[in-house]
């Protein structure tokens, strides 16, 4: 089995139909890689939002996060200002980093706020997993069926046809 690929994403997951999701796709790639999803606690956001209250909020956010990669890490951020890919190529690019790497994989999902400044200078690639706008809990199922799917790819499976 190759590979391991953390999820770290900000919030937990309230809806049983989005849990249920991922916990397939989770269930599905147990035959191709290891994958492991960590939350990390969201902070409150008040109804009237300054801008450095934002800034705040974004930072102790990006800070959880920042404390939970390694050196050695690879670092995909979704970003909404991020590189838009295929399927295809994401498959390229994991299977790529599973060979010439020796760190783990790592994908971070922001909260609703978005990202902060320090895990963008962080990222080593920024993914923006579309133009359209998701809620932070269905860019984790997007994101859960895309990394099934680029495995399925990169083993010959069917689904991706």
């Amino acid at each position: 089995m190759a590979g391991n690929i953390i999820i770290i994403a900000v919030g937990k997951i309230k809806e049983k139909y989005l849990r249920d999701g991922i916990n397939e796709y989770l269930r599905r790639l147990k035959n191709y890689t290891n994958l492991e999803i960590t939350e990390i606690s969201d902070e409150s956001i008040p109804d009237k939002l300054s801008l450095p209250t934002k800034q705040k909020i974004l930072d102790k956010e990006g800070d959880k996060i920042l404390s939970l990669i390694k050196d050695g890490d690879y670092l995909i951020l979704l970003d909404l200002k991020g590189d838009t890919t295929d399927s295809e190529m994401l498959a390229k690019k994991i299977k790529t980093l599973e060979v010439s790497r020796q760190g783990r994989i790592v994908f971070a999902i922001g909260g609703s706020l978005g990202v902060s400044e320090r895990l963008i200078i962080r990222a080593d690639f920024r993914l923006c997993l579309s133009h359209l706008t998701f809620t932070h809990q269905i860019a984790r199922f997007i994101l859960t069926e895309q990394i099934y799917r680029a495995y399925n790819i990169n083993n010959g499976g069917k689904y991706h046809r």
